[in-house]
């Protein structure tokens, strides 16, 4: 090749090269002596190989405040473009912490607004890799007017596309708010921090001294905020579980997700439920054990692990489709609803109804947290919000029974009254305003008081309140169970139902949108 054209092409493979060395082999090295990737090296990690399109590379900042003119921020600090996630395209921009520390300017943002509207129009995932030290000073007003462009279009996006964010660095400020307005939240543990106002400045206004890990780092919001829903062990962890999570999902609102032949007997039995639930009923048992036994291959993908223990969220899968699982872990609390719980869930379930996701819930719970920090916290607000999700929710919504199932707690984990198409109980489901010991001293106070013997008398009220209501049965004679099973044969039922609700239909009156008891 000769003439002006090969001189055109190898000034513009000379600008690219120049483009993608980043901040320089010094800041490169430095961020990989912090046990960090570079925003190039994240997006090779989660693309398919050579699939990758960059878009916007050329964009450079109109920044001309404190000698801003002459500095050259490659990429203006982001890295923006599409590619393949195991075949399925998706959008992403990974902030280059190497340049200018991957401050957030008027052009940075507008890379990743274009970013956001692309994955919009194209209906497909976005995923953000956060690397930045937050709003770029010297741009004053027109970084914050960038933060609000993001923060729109997050909200826009929400429920239309699948929006993930991964920090896998500093986020400070107002960078925070964008990942909290998507889906879902990865945290590197160690290296990735968030937090409103950092160490220095809570010291200096308010006396108080505390580490950034301490403060915001990855287990602090997936045990205590519950602000992210992974922590992760390394750069590489983080973009391995996006993935995975990708593979769970739809590409937007309109698709159903994939469905992934698991070889899995669709009939098989697991003969090991016959004997989980414990002959004490104050005896705990693994609620994982009972999800892992039904579903395709025991996989189950779990955000929030860290994050209200005593209810369990999931992704997995059932003869190959996409089910949301919410169940509650006897081994914690007792399975007990509370705020961070009932928060927990609410936020799973609005998810999968956006996402054409079918639920699952498992329910063995003896009631809501009591206690005045819970009721003070506002127990009744946070808990109409399962009430209001599950009841909003149309996807097919399966209800399975396994233990005890008491009072207003009965009600939120998705009972038949707030929708549930298909309801199973085992015969070891307590169905029942509440425990039969609390029921009886209520019932029986002043007989069992006026007694000879009055602890052999609330014996004998317990034991009569127990036969009459600490069953499934009288639940299943007014309709409210749809059947009972025999547990090892619940993944046989549960894909029976599945399969007939998936083409389910349900319409709800027109209106702009509910008012939800936030």
């Amino acid at each position: 090749m000769m003439g002006k054209q090969a001189d055109k092409i190898k000034d513009l493979k000379a600008r690219e090269a120049k483009i993608k060395a980043m901040g320089g082999d010094k800041a490169v090295a430095k961020q990989h002596e912090k046990k960090k990737k570079t925003a190039r090296e994240r997006l090779n990690l989660l693309f398919d190989r050579g699939s990758f399109r960059e878009i916007d590379q050329f964009v450079h900042h109109r920044c001309s405040n404190f000698d801003m003119a002459s500095v050259d921020v490659p990429s203006d600090g982001v890295v923006t473009g599409h590619g393949l996630v195991d075949g399925r395209p998706v959008f992403a921009f990974a902030q280059d912490f190497t340049s200018r520390a991957g401050s957030l300017g008027e052009m940075h943002a507008k890379k990743i607004c274009k970013a956001m509207d692309l994955a919009l129009k194209a209906g497909v995932p976005f995923v953000g890799l956060n690397d930045s030290g937050g709003a770029r000073i010297q741009e004053g007003v027109d970084a914050l007017c960038g933060f609000g462009e993001i923060f729109y279009r997050n909200s826009i996006s929400s429920g239309v596309i699948p929006q993930i964010s991964a920090i896998m660095g500093p986020n400070a400020g107002g960078a925070v708010y964008s990942p909290a307005m998507t889906d879902w939240v990865f945290m590197v543990k160690g290296s990735s921090y968030m937090f409103i106002t950092g160490p220095e400045v809570i010291k200096a206004v308010t006396g108080e001294e505390i580490t950034f890990e301490e403060l915001g780092g990855a287990m602090t919001h997936n045990e205590k905020s519950g602000v992210a829903h992974f922590a992760c062990e390394s750069d590489k962890d983080a973009i391995k579980r996006i993935k995975q999570l990708l593979s769970y999902l739809p590409a937007n609102n309109m698709e159903d997700p994939p469905i992934v032949p698991s070889g899995d007997d669709p009939n098989r039995k697991a003969p090991q439920l016959d004997e989980i639930i414990p002959d004490n009923p104050n005896q705990s048992y693994d609620m994982k054990t009972v999800i892992g036994a039904i579903v395709d291959n025991g996989e189950i993908f779990e955000p929030h692990e860290y994050f209200a223990p005593n209810i369990l969220i999931c992704f997995a899968r059932l003869n190959g489709r996409t089910i949301g699982i919410i169940a509650n872990q006897p081994a914690v609390l007792a399975g007990c609803l509370d705020i961070n719980a009932s928060d927990k869930a609410t936020r799973f379930i609005r998810f999968c109804d956006a996402f054409n996701i079918a639920l699952l819930t498992i329910a063995d719970v003896p009631g809501f947290l009591p206690g005045s920090q819970q009721e003070w916290g506002g127990i009744i607000r946070h808990g109409a919000k399962m009430l209001w999700s599950y009841s909003e929710a149309t996807v097919p919504k399966l209800l399975l029974i396994t233990r005890k199932d008491y009072g207003g707690a009965y009600i939120a984990m998705s009972s038949r009254h707030l929708g549930a198409d298909m309801a199973f109980a085992w015969p070891s489901a307590e169905i029942a305003v509440m425990g039969a010991e609390g029921a009886a001293n209520i019932i029986h106070r002043r007989e069992i008081k006026a007694a000879n013997n009055p602890a052999a008398k609330r014996q004998e009220k317990i034991k009569e309140y127990e036969d009459l209501f600490s069953n499934p049965y009288v639940a299943a004679s007014r309709g409210y169970i749809d059947a009972i099973i025999v547990p090892s044969e619940t993944r046989a039922r549960l894909i029976d139902a599945l399969e007939l609700m998936c083409s389910k239909r349900e319409l709800r009156p027109p209106k702009k949108h509910g008012n939800i008891p936030l």
